[in-house]
């Protein structure tokens, strides 16, 4: 893609103040996107994220407002289609982790991390389906993970999340289709970030070597997979899970 591929877009990024939502959000950047960051936590790191956004020459914007909110997404989709007229892409990046095995988790921590992961994107994609069928185009994205297709030990909340999201995806886009929105996934593998070097590290270690490719993915290789599945070049690709994950699981 050209570096001014995305020349003149507006683009949403939850979860942009870090990790893979920072990098989602500076590719959109690089390629002349307008981008708005949405975040709850970080405050520090999502001011300097929008200072690398503005870096680029394009419009930028930060918002502190929790996507488990319904009526505060509701409204700051609201303000921003008011102020942008249009919203071409949406990133369901947003995302946490309660990690415990299932004799200790508390409903809690299934409902916290339930709301967050896959209410949230429900949250945000509804805030953005009419403006995108008026335009007739758009483009959603949200980031499910390797862990929604193949499970894994203590993070049945965190599994149950990203898997429902790639049911969300498919439904959605049978729905958007006719208004020329597509609608698609990434499960990510193991990625170089804080939650993944959360990990202890012999555990972490132990990942690896099960990893063909014998390393962790960085942030940027997810950011090039969404701003492909959101550009004009992936217009007949929808309702798909693409897995960037070292060929972790195929």
């Amino acid at each position: 893609m050209s570096e001014k591929e995305f020349h003149g877009a507006h683009v949403i990024v939850t979860g942009g103040s870090r990790g893979i939502g920072r990098a989602i959000a500076l590719d959109f950047a690089s390629k002349g996107a307008n981008v708005a960051i949405v975040y709850l936590d970080h405050r520090t790191q999502g001011q300097q994220v929008l200072n690398e956004l503005k870096a680029f020459g394009v419009d930028a914007e930060e918002h502190a407002t929790d996507v488990k909110d319904f009526s505060a997404i509701q409204q700051l989709f609201a303000d921003f289609i008011q102020r942008h007229g249009r919203v071409d892409a949406l990133v369901n990046c947003a995302g946490i982790n309660r990690d415990r095995t299932f004799s200790k988790i508390t409903a809690e921590q299934w409902h916290e991390v339930i709301d967050t992961n896959l209410t949230g994107a429900f949250n945000c994609s509804k805030a953005v389906w009419d403006q995108m069928k008026t335009q007739n185009h758009g483009r959603i994205v949200s980031i499910s993970s390797i862990v929604g297709q193949a499970g894994n030990f203590g993070q049945a909340n965190y599994s149950a999340s990203k898997a429902g999201l790639l049911g969300f995806t498919k439904s959605l886009a049978l729905e958007g289709a006719r208004n020329n929105i597509t609608v698609n996934a990434i499960c990510p593998g193991f990625i170089d970030t804080d939650m993944v070097r959360g990990i202890p590290a012999d555990a972490l270690e132990k990942v690896v070597q099960k990893i063909p490719m014998q390393r962790l993915g960085q942030p940027d290789e997810i950011a090039r997979a969404v701003t492909f599945l959101a550009s004009p070049a992936s217009g007949y690709i929808t309702g798909q899970v693409l897995a960037v994950n070292g060929g972790m699981y195929m």
